[in-house]
């Protein structure tokens, strides 16, 4: 079966990060001959295997060129339309666009989220949010512009902070108590305290965000 991605050739797998095509191969699934890409993710060190013929539904994809690389750096200083302060639907609008896994939108969520953290701590499950996205960031740029990680974490931090620079709204957004963040998931609480909901919030962003199976038929 032709397929788009070669043994060793690097890809980026949304949410999950830079990975490798470690083998490609065949087994049955239902009774049917399927194939699939067998890729080691970097980041997590975790294997995962997908069916040639859902990867591209997944978003499965090359890593991009030196080019869109830069381009998604220098969006990080770029002016921007503020987003909503009700922070559950600004988690909602950046996870879906983590979920769509081009570089851009990974790039605007750090942007985004950078932003309001210089206005008011982020909730606990956008910090991971965050988190997430920027070290997604930082090992697609890497990768592509073959840099280490530590020169590409120096590179995003000047262009979001950029020395005597003002932050890059394009206008200001007034902040209602009602909409800001919930204050029991903001309390500075150890995390054996934390409530049943926050437990329950976090494991939603652990489902997104990672896959702790090397194999789920469910994909298909």
């Amino acid at each position: 079966m032709e397929t788009k991605f070669k043994i060793d050739q690097k890809i980026v797998y949304p949410c999950q990060g830079v990975g490798k095509v470690v083998d490609i191969f065949e087994r049955m699934f239902k009774d049917q001959p399927t194939t699939y890409y067998k890729i080691y993710i970097e980041s997590s060190d975790m294997i995962v295997m997908v069916p040639v013929a859902n990867a591209e539904n997944l978003g499965i994809r090359e890593i991009v060129s030196k080019e869109e690389a830069e381009d998604a750096l220098n969006l990080l200083s770029d002016s921007f339309e503020p987003i909503t302060s009700d922070w559950k639907l600004r988690y909602q609008m950046n996870l879906d666009l983590l979920k769509k896994g081009t570089v851009k939108d990974i790039a605007k969520i750090v942007r985004c989220l950078y932003n309001r953290s210089k206005v008011k701590e982020l909730p606990i499950l956008e910090r991971k949010l965050y988190d997430s996205a920027r070290k997604l960031l930082e090992d697609e740029i890497s990768f592509a512009l073959g840099v280490s990680e530590k020169e590409i974490e120096k590179a995003i931090h000047s262009k979001l902070e950029p020395f005597g620079a003002s932050q890059k709204i394009k206008q200001v957004v007034k902040f209602d108590d009602d909409d800001d963040e919930d204050d029991d998931l903001m309390s500075d609480v150890k995390p054996s305290n934390k409530s049943d909901d926050d437990d329950d919030d976090n494991d939603d962003l652990d489902s997104d965000l990672t896959d702790d199976d090397d194999f789920d038929d469910d994909s298909f």
